[in-house]
């Protein structure tokens, strides 16, 4: 295991592949960890140098004391970069993932070679939906919410054909401490990047999926259709689309990044 101290604040990572393959970052969901990519991680490898890593909050890396930015995800990505010698990557992100490769095309296009943006958009809910989430986990811990967050993430004919990988998902949520999924659970509250899609001139796919309840479909559209040259795919998936479709989510990300 491999770790960084940046700003007090240790993050675990993980970067894997031959040293001379372009490098990709893989930037996880709302409480999830860098285990989250696992579906992708065997295809991916035959391509790339991939850079996962605990976001803050999340995982094996600390958790500080909430509430957290988009800025400070963000820069954590980028301070893990430079640590490694790393000047320019992809970068893929998924929801709240996704938040932060919106924010790093907008202010720090130059580290980014491609930019993938999956199952998420430019604004997530509001106040009204994020604050009783916040409140209900912090008085009831994980356990409170997972079923509820599985509907959405999941379609209910994957949750009945794929039960052991539900599983492993539900474990990732319950081992996430409830301080760190509230303090990022802050930070997407506090989001809203749609004004500032029109500035990426990074190249970029969307991808988003049909059923998805958490990051619907439109929102996806909106954020290919502000983005100049975007590309966009939808999938037969709710949230998590790189487990629930992981094929076509795993081609179409290849696909893209090796145009």
């Amino acid at each position: 295991m491999s770790y960084l101290d940046h700003e007090g604040v240790r993050l675990h990572y993980e970067l894997e592949g031959r040293e001379d393959a372009p490098v990709l970052v893989l930037s996880n969901s709302l409480g999830t960890t860098l285990e989250m990519w696992a579906p992708q991680m065997p295809a991916l490898l035959q391509h790339f140098r991939v850079l996962r890593h605990d976001a803050r909050g999340h995982g094996r890396s600390d958790v500080p004391p909430g509430p957290y930015s988009t800025a400070q995800l963000g820069a954590d990505v980028l301070a893990l970069m430079d640590h490694l010698g790393i000047a320019r990557a992809h970068f893929c992100g998924l929801s709240m993932g996704g938040m932060i490769g919106m924010w790093l095309g907008t202010h720090h296009a130059g580290r980014l070679d491609r930019l993938a943006l999956c199952n998420t958009a430019a604004k997530i809910g509001t106040p009204e939906t994020w604050n009783p989430r916040i409140a209900k986990v912090e008085a009831e811990g994980m356990a409170s919410i997972v079923d509820t967050v599985l509907e959405r993430w999941f379609t209910d004919r994957f949750r009945a054909r794929a039960p052991e990988q539900v599983a492993v998902v539900r474990d990732m949520l319950l081992n996430t401490a409830p301080a760190g999924y509230s303090a990022n659970c802050a930070a997407v509250r506090d989001m809203d990047q749609r004004a500032d899609l029109a500035s990426i001139r990074v190249p970029t796919l969307v991808i988003a999926g049909t059923h998805d309840g958490s990051t619907p479909a439109a929102d996806g559209r909106a954020v290919a259709d502000a983005i100049p040259g975007a590309r966009y795919v939808e999938l037969d998936a709710a949230h998590l689309s790189n487990w629930e479709q992981s094929e076509q989510f795993t081609q179409a990300l290849v696909a893209f990044l090796t145009a």
